[in-house]
C-alpha cells in the first residue's frame, strides 16, 4: 500500500518488527484483522506474508481474518473459495481459557450482493455459535472482524469504512443477545472508539501504511475475568514487557 503496489519493502520492515514484538511480549494468540495483503491474490505478497508470519513463535497460535484486499471489495463464491484454500476458513471460532473468539467475514456483510448464500450461511452460524458459547458460560465471547460496525456512533451514517446500518442494527441486537461486548475491527487504517450500551467496537490502525494521525503500530489486550483492556502502541512507544498487573495505560 505505501508503494500501490510497485513493491512491499516497507510492509516487510513493519512486519518482520511486528513478528519480533510478538516473539518478545509472547501472547496468548495474535489476531490480524484483514488485508493480509494489498493487491488480491497476488502471489509474491502472500509468499511474503507466510514468510514473515512464520517467524512468530509456533507455541503462539496466529489467527488470520479476511479483509476486503483478501476476498475483495464485493465478494463472490469465486474470491473466497481462493481466499479459503490459501488461508483457511473465512469464518470460525477459537477458544483459549474461556475466552471465546468468533472470526467474521465482514467484507460478506458490507457487500453481500455477490454472496448471499454465503451471508446467509455465516449468519446461521453464527448465531449458533454465540448460541454454544453462552451455554458454554465463556467469561467474554469477542468478535473480531475487518471492517468497523461503526466508527463513532451506532446510528452514524453508512460508509465506505463502515457496516450498513440496516445489517449493523441486526448484528448489534444478536450481540446483546447473546453477551458480546467487545468487536476488534481494522480496515480504516486508523483507531476509533465506539460504543452501542455495552458494546465496544475497537477499531485498530495498521502494521501498514497508516491514513491518519496515528503512526504503524499494534494493540495489546490485557483480558482480565471481568473486561478487556486494551491500548494501541504505535511502534516507537511499545514496551519491553506488558505490566499485567496494573490496567492497560490508554
Amino acid at each position: 500500500m505505501f508503494t500501490e503496489n510497485a513493491s512491499f519493502a516497507q510492509e516487510t520492515v513493519n512486519f518482520e518488527f511486528a513478528a519480533a514484538t510478538v516473539n518478545r511480549l509472547k501472547p496468548a494468540f495474535v489476531i490480524i484483522t484483514g488485508d493480509l495483503v494489498h493487491k488480491p491474490g497476488d502471489n509474491e505478497q502472500i509468499a511474503e506474508y507466510r514468510r514473515i508470519i512464520s517467524k512468530i513463535d509456533k507455541s503462539i497460535p496466529v489467527y488470520d481474518v479476511a479483509g476486503n484486499h483478501d476476498v475483495e471489495n464485493v465478494p463472490t463464491p469465486e474470491s473466497i473459495a481462493a481466499y479459503t484454500n490459501r488461508f483457511g476458513p473465512d469464518y470460525y471460532t477459537f477458544r483459549h481459557n474461556g475466552f471465546v473468539g468468533v472470526v467474521l467475514n465482514s467484507s460478506v456483510i458490507h457487500s453481500p450482493q455477490k454472496a448471499m448464500d454465503h451471508l446467509e450461511a455465516q449468519e446461521r452460524w453464527l448465531e449458533a455459535e454465540l448460541e454454544k458459547a453462552r451455554a458454554e458460560k465463556a467469561k467474554h465471547i469477542v468478535v473480531f472482524q475487518h471492517h468497523p460496525w461503526c466508527l463513532s456512533s451506532a446510528n452514524e451514517t453508512n460508509q465506505y469504512f463502515n457496516i450498513p446500518i440496516e445489517r449493523r442494527s441486526r448484528y448489534f441486537a444478536l450481540f446483546h443477545k447473546y453477551g458480546v461486548n467487545y468487536a476488534f475491527c481494522g480496515h480504516y487504517h486508523r483507531n476509533a472508539l465506539a460504543r452501542d450500551g455495552k458494546l465496544e467496537i475497537v477499531t485498530t490502525g495498521p502494521v501498514g501504511k497508516p491514513l491518519g494521525k496515528d503512526a504503524s503500530g499494534i494493540r495489546v489486550a490485557i483480558v482480565r475475568d471481568d473486561r478487556i483492556e486494551h491500548r494501541y502502541y504505535e511502534f516507537g512507544e511499545i514496551p519491553t514487557q506488558i505490566d499485567l498487573s496494573s490496567p492497560a495505560p490508554k
